[in-house]
């Protein structure tokens, strides 16, 4: 399938053209559309599962945006939540961070998923999970946006940054360390920061925010956090079970005996910077992020 003309997502059969297809769709509520019944159609058996390597099949350097953005130095304090200005940035925030993870969730299939290095290991329940990481950031987008317009705002209102996507851009060579940076260290840090956050609209008076983040959103995030923990654990155990696999990324796995070491090692390759406590414990406890694999990351101070 070519993504250049029109298409719509009745015309899409492959897994890969139905992420293809998002990455290069710039408007945010289409994303999440197309996500939405992309997902429906891969869980009712109607899209393939990848392909063999083909070159004309590779995701986009970047996703197709349609709002302009600043450097991440540039976006002004959103506040506490104290006033409604500052509650709307905070939603707007958050609203683009599920935006950037509907992305995030299909180029993770797209890149990897055409990728001959890891094609042949990664079994459906791969594609099971970040397809359904995918469509649940959709709905928590559009959940977010609904709120963004009960509070008079819309998405694209205030000025956005794309960090996310840059530490992706560092991590595209590589499953392992895609897996460890995006998909545990920064799915990880929303678990640590939610609780204040859910707290901030509490005090504000916004329950209903503070319900959708609390009922809905911090309780999916946990099971995205430990998809990356899972598929992370399972690529170490490939390497050090299949002796016959003689990949680069293969034998850099088979260096440390632990697979916490690995991740300490790609961590500390792909992120820039210390992990900042206080951390969420049983969150991450419960996406099976143990302490073990992070502790020993975190940086020195708590600023």
């Amino acid at each position: 399938m070519s993504i250049d003309g029109p298409c719509t997502p009745q015309e899409i059969t492959s897994l890969i053209d139905a992420a293809l297809l998002v990455l290069s769709t710039p408007n945010p509520g289409q994303k999440a559309s197309y996500t939405h019944e992309f997902a429906t159609m891969w869980h009712q058996g109607l899209l393939t599962c990848p392909p063999a390597d083909n070159s004309s099949n590779r995701p986009p350097n970047k996703p197709a945006r349609s709002l302009d953005s600043l450097p991440p130095g540039k976006i002004r304090n959103r506040g506490k939540g104290g006033s409604l200005q500052s509650r709307i940035a905070i939603i707007h925030s958050l609203c683009h961070i599920e935006s950037w993870a509907i992305d995030l969730g299909w180029d993770i299939i797209a890149r990897f998923g055409t990728d001959l290095q890891y094609k042949a290991l990664l079994p459906r329940a791969f594609y099971n999970d970040f397809v359904t990481v995918a469509a649940d950031e959709a709905r928590h987008f559009l959940l977010l946006e609904q709120r963004l317009a009960d509070c008079g705002a819309h998405y694209g209102d205030l000025p956005v940054h794309d960090a996310l996507w840059e530490s992706a851009q560092a991590t595209a060579h590589s499953l392992p360390a895609r897996l460890a940076v995006e998909h545990a260290v920064h799915e990880a840090r929303g678990l640590d920061i939610l609780p204040s956050t859910i707290g901030k609209f509490r005090a504000g008076g916004d329950d209903k925010t503070a319900d959708l983040l609390a009922n809905t959103i911090y309780k999916e995030e946990i099971t995205h956090c430990a998809a990356g923990v899972r598929w992370f654990k399972y690529l170490f155990d490939k390497a050090h079970n299949d002796k016959e696999m003689m990949l680069g990324w293969v034998k850099e796995a088979r260096q440390f005996d632990r697979v916490e070491l690995w991740f300490h090692h790609l961590v500390k390759a792909h992120f820039y910077g210390g992990l900042k406590p206080p951390f969420n414990t049983t969150a991450r406890e419960e996406a099976g992020f143990e302490e073990c694999w992070y502790l020993p990351l975190q940086s020195s101070t708590t600023t």
